[in-house]
């Protein structure tokens, strides 16, 4: 075997060694920006779309006599939504007003009595006179009453047509005719078109780099084009689950942890939503990754797990 053959054997074997050194050098490099991007870059997995959802209930009780939408309809703030028994709710009024009437009268017999009574100062009783300075402020009194009780049947038939608070989406809607609706007791939820926001759980490892106004990048899944937002709002507190107070003591019951492993909490931040996409579907409870500006930069982490 010639030098140049052992030479040639030398070289090819160095730049084996060589190149395994340098793959293992770049497989390293890549997991430690992996592990850096997904443990410390600003961004989640972990996000929802959100809205404030309104439990919609009559303020009278009574049957649903008509129903005027559907479910997944979309409403305008102040559309009738459904009716409760205005029927007897007008005639409840009619009733109102005729004893209002009816008070009325009343008062203002009682105030002829007490003003012939105070003319005969001197030949009637004091205590007549006093009796209709009573009877005067009593029925006073029972007209005042017959006038509010007149306005509350007036509020109560007003409100038998029950109106959409805010303007947005029916969802989750079954309500017929000929069902009994009760004071307070919600029958559908509207979703709220103008409170829609993303709300994204980072981990508290990432939020040094969370910041008020920050840009965000937000990719709804199943969505080709992403939503631009910023950062709104971080949450000030997050359940102690470990924590419990027992019964008959104001003592903490803390449950002992005997993992080895700390996993990060996570924290919920408000992600105001800047732009949507045309043909991009805003439905609470889809999942979305949220990118804030930055996050695809390499971070050194100043505080290890």
């Amino acid at each position: 075997m010639s030098a140049l053959t052992i030479t040639k054997q030398r070289g090819i074997r160095f730049a084996r060694i060589f190149v395994t050194w340098a793959l293992f050098a770049l497989g390293a490099l890549v997991l430690y920006h992996l592990y850096d991007y997904y443990a410390y870059s600003p961004q989640t997995r972990d996000g929802k779309v959100s809205a404030d959802i309104v439990p919609l209930a009559a303020d009278v009780s009574g049957q649903v006599t008509r129903v005027f939408v559907h479910d997944n309809e979309t409403v305008e703030r102040g559309q009738i939504l459904f009716e409760v028994d205005r029927e007897r709710l007008a005639n409840a009024l009619v009733r109102a007003d005729a004893t209002v009437e009816t008070a009325r009268a009343q008062l203002a017999a009682a105030r002829r009595e007490d003003r012939r009574y105070r003319s005969l100062e001197g030949v009637a009783s004091g205590q007549d006179i006093d009796m209709r300075r009573s009877a005067l402020e009593t029925a006073a009194a029972a007209y005042d009453q017959a006038r509010a009780d007149r306005e509350l049947a007036r509020i109560n038939l007003t409100r038998s047509q029950v109106r959409s608070p805010v303007a947005g989406t029916i969802t989750n809607f079954s309500l017929r005719p000929g069902t009994y609706a009760s004071a307070g007791q919600p029958v559908m939820a509207i979703i709220d078109r103008d409170s829609f926001y993303v709300a994204g759980y980072f981990e508290e490892t990432k939020l040094r780099n969370v910041h008020l106004g920050t840009v965000a990048t937000l990719r709804i899944m199943g969505e080709p084009q992403p939503l631009q937002g910023h950062v709104a709002s971080l949450s000030a507190g997050i359940d102690d689950r470990e924590r419990t107070t027992a019964a008959g003591t104001l003592l903490a019951n803390v449950n002992p942890t005997f993992t080895w492993i700390r996993l990060a909490q996570r924290v919920p931040v408000r992600i105001a939503i800047d732009r949507v996409p045309p043909g991009v579907s805003l439905i609470a409870g889809r999942t979305v990754t949220v990118s804030l500006a930055g996050a695809d930069a390499a971070l050194n982490p100043a505080h290890p797990l």
